[in-house]
């Protein structure tokens, strides 16, 4: 039995960093135009779902943490080479988490500054993080929440006050039909970002009063759902469904137009501290999964050695994977339904098959009693 570390609120806290993270920057469920916001909220039983299935996992293999139970279920010879394969996955994704917080940050303030040193900075943070461990990582994500609910609170109230907001940009609601904002939602907004979620298995096994960690998760993806929809729909009715369709970070275009009383300007700030807070912790949780499973499958006697590698290999892919932020763009799309849904949908499924089928059949794994 592992240690418990993770305290409810520090979940809570992580969960909804982690779901805001790289969803408040970039354009998300484009294909149902103005009613991106509403595909958000019907992604979110979808969400849940998959929560679920992994608080299952965690309850049946309490000790385990993702990669620990994927041998458990299809043995070792098919489990050790699958576990691997999620380690570089979680290292391609927080590589392209890095890249994207990277791009942000040269094209809103740092556009003399070369982006390997923006990159080199912030992985440099990151590593430093998951060196100092579990602990740290999640009281650090409790204490910065409440910074991101303070900017994200006085950003929109400002955007209220300056009468930039356009309902009419909204509407109408279900204008080209139900079916084209579900079909934005699913897989769309479903895979990015509620499946990611899945990142959670390699922390579950921390959480201390483990018979929290189903409402504790839901409350904190519910939060997360409802701040990301009224973020994207504030975003809308400020630039209008063609500027948000175009603009590579919305919410930094659509603040930038606020202006209060002729005085409150550069509200810009505020939001790109906002954008980083968000973004570091996500790629952070997902180069921590790729270490905690890294650190499992090679039987390392001190995991928090493996923090300079697996950060080394997430800058390289940082660097590597495109050569600008467009080509960044294209080269995601081409994995987003290709490689997104092996990983974080039909994989799932099938050990969730097996283990129901080897728990039917008396062949039972460790169980939580």
């Amino acid at each position: 039995m592992r240690t418990p570390f993770i305290s409810p609120t520090q979940l809570f806290a992580m969960i909804i960093l982690f779901e805001l993270g790289t969803a408040l920057v970039l354009p998300i469920g484009l294909s149902s135009a103005q009613n991106s916001w509403l595909s958000i909220l019907l992604a979110l039983p979808g969400g849940i779902l998959v929560y679920l299935l992994f608080t299952y996992f965690n309850k049946q293999y309490p000790s385990m943490i993702l990669s620990g139970y994927i041998r458990q279920i299809v043995g070792s010879y098919l489990g050790w080479p699958l576990a691997l394969f999620y380690a570089v996955y979680f290292i391609y994704i927080s590589g392209r988490n890095l890249r994207e917080v990277g791009d942000l940050l040269i094209t809103t303030s740092y556009d003399q500054t070369p982006i390997v040193i923006v990159h080199a900075a912030i992985m440099g943070t990151s590593m430093y993080m998951i060196y100092k461990g579990i602990q740290v990582l999640f009281r650090l994500g409790e204490i910065y929440l409440v910074f991101i609910l303070v900017l994200g609170l006085l950003s929109n109230l400002a955007v209220a006050l300056s009468g930039a907001i356009e309902i009419r940009n909204l509407l109408p609601v279900w204008g080209e039909g139900i079916g084209v904002t579900l079909r934005s939602a699913y897989p769309n907004i479903f895979l990015f970002p509620f499946a990611e979620l899945i990142a959670f298995s390699a922390f579950l096994p921390y959480l201390a009063q483990r018979q929290y960690a189903r409402r504790i998760g839901i409350l904190a993806i519910l939060v997360s759902t409802v701040m990301l929809s009224i973020t994207h729909a504030m975003e809308i009715s400020v630039i209008g469904e063609d500027m948000y369709s175009r603009a590579t970070f919305p919410l930094f275009t659509a603040i930038t137009t606020v202006e209060v009383a002729e005085f409150v300007e550069r509200l810009d700030a505020l939001v790109i501290l906002a954008l980083i807070i968000g973004v570091f912790f996500k790629m952070t949780v997902y180069a921590y999964a790729a270490t905690a499973i890294a650190a499992d499958i090679f039987k390392a006697a001190e995991p928090n050695r493996l923090a300079v590698p697996i950060g080394v290999s997430v800058f390289f892919v940082s660097m590597m994977s495109a050569w600008s932020f467009p080509e960044h763009g294209l080269e995601g799309a081409k994995s987003f339904l290709t490689v997104q849904p092996i990983f974080l949908v039909y994989i799932p499924i099938l050990l969730l098959l097996v283990h129901l089928m080897k728990k039917r059949f008396g062949h039972r794994g460790i169980t939580s009693g």
